[in-house]
């Protein structure tokens, strides 16, 4: 009887195991179909360069922000940094309003004067509602005014689901977004700035003598993750921006309204892990390689190469990633003058009977008119040319030389037939 009871313990002791470990899995993995068992209320997965959403779910349902508004005010700053309106090393004198505004703070104190880029230091890892108002002032003039240019911004960029009330995303019930706006504006973000994953991907920050660490733990599990954000109101719950770069694709997952932070890391390395697993980012053209080349006539040189007039990326599945095909249409040969940046063909980007996309072909340089004598060579040499290709296909050559053959064959004869007529005549006379 006592074996009994200890053979039962030890069954349900296992039996325990495996389904904590298959709940665990069943949490961060994808099912037979692709879908997730995400425990977020709303998810989008991203990948910034093509804004291509691989995934959503619950996309335009609105939360408020919480702490993820602070992308939009760090976007306004280094928006500034790029104008030149501000630099990283200006001195930023602290109001009795930023240090007192409440929540996750930086520490700073009233009436220091602390450099700029210490402040978006204190944002991207403290997450400190005081640095963001410290920010605001200093690039906005004043908090209502920074916000003005945040909601300005926010049109601007296409953020439809978004308005924002203050700087730092202390709840209230008029500043909301969506998932598809948050990937949208962090993609915005991160390929405008990349130079800014520099501060999100610090694990921690030491100011006054306090060290705080980053939020987003991701960084510590993962040295691909390199950002982003993370928030938090009991409003809305916990929200995570993740993004990470594995083989020269970037991606980002975004998660609003999970009930622990456990759950939003989980529900965005999921995410994360599925993207890089199921999709590659595939750079048919780059604006930087020629594509063809071209023959000029009139000019001072021959032939030039086109480029296309910009940079085409897509997102394949990598099952796709090979049946990629470019199709080029050029002219024979264009005629000089010919401005630089001059449109001379396309270049199709296919994939099976999809055309993905077209783009203009252009010619990187100035093409001059050759002087007068130059262009009277070439006319006799094109027209030589084209008697040589005449004559070098036989098919045309028996079409071409046939009738002509025959036209002066026929010359001959009616030209011999006059004379003897006339011969005719003379012998007829006498």
């Amino acid at each position: 009887m006592q074996k009994r009871g200890v053979s039962l313990f030890l069954t349900l002791i296992v039996f325990w195991a495996i389904t904590g470990l298959c709940c665990n899995v069943e949490g961060r993995t994808v099912e037979a179909d692709d879908e997730f068992r995400l425990q977020s209320k709303a998810a989008v997965l991203v990948e910034p360069i093509t804004e291509t959403m691989l995934l959503e779910r619950n996309a335009d349902e609105r939360f408020p922000p919480a702490s993820l508004t602070k992308i939009m005010t760090l976007y306004l700053t280094f928006e500034a940094l790029r104008k030149g309106t501000v630099r990283l090393n200006d001195y930023v004198w602290i109001s009795k309003r930023a240090w007192k505004t409440g929540g996750s703070k930086m520490f700073v104190e009233v009436g220091d004067r602390v450099r700029l880029e210490d402040l978006i230091k204190g944002i991207a890892v403290d997450s400190g509602n005081d640095a963001c108002v410290a920010v605001a002032e200093y690039v906005g003039g004043s908090v209502e005014a920074f916000v003005r240019m945040m909601n300005e911004k926010a049109k601007e960029l296409g953020l439809s689901n978004t308005h924002y009330v203050n700087p730092h995303g202390l709840d209230d019930l008029d500043q909301y977004t969506t998932a598809r706006d948050v990937a949208r504006l962090a993609s915005l973000y991160i390929t405008r700035f990349p130079e800014a994953l520099k501060y999100h991907s610090m694990t921690e920050f030491t100011y006054n003598g306090i060290r705080q660490y980053n939020r987003n733990r991701l960084l510590l599990r993962d040295p691909t993750v390199d950002g982003l954000k993370t928030g938090y109101v009991s409003r809305g719950g916990y929200h995570l921006v993740a993004t990470a770069k594995r083989d020269g694709m970037r991606l980002i997952a975004v998660v609003l309204g999970a009930k622990k932070p456990r759950i939003r890391e989980q529900d965005a390395y999921s995410l994360l892990t599925y993207g890089f697993r199921h999709y590659t980012l595939v750079q048919p053209l780059n604006s930087e390689r020629p594509v063809g080349v071209v023959k000029v006539w009139k000019a001072n040189i021959e032939s030039i190469e086109v480029f296309p007039e910009k940079s085409v990326s897509v997102v394949l599945g990598k099952e796709e990633a090979n049946n990629v095909v470019k199709k080029v249409n050029l002219p024979e040969e264009i005629t000089a003058p010919v401005k630089k940046g001059s449109r001379v063909g396309s270049v199709s980007i296919v994939l099976g009977n999809k055309v993905v996309a077209e783009v203009p072909l252009v010619v990187r340089s100035e093409i001059e008119l050759a002087p007068f004598y130059k262009r009277i060579l070439q006319s006799f040499a094109k027209r030589l040319r084209i008697f040589q290709i005449l004559l070098s296909n036989r098919g045309i050559r028996l079409a071409v030389v046939f009738p002509v053959v025959a036209l002066v064959v026929l010359w001959v004869v009616r030209k011999r037939r006059k004379r003897r007529r006339r011969n005719f005549t003379k012998i007829r006379y006498f």
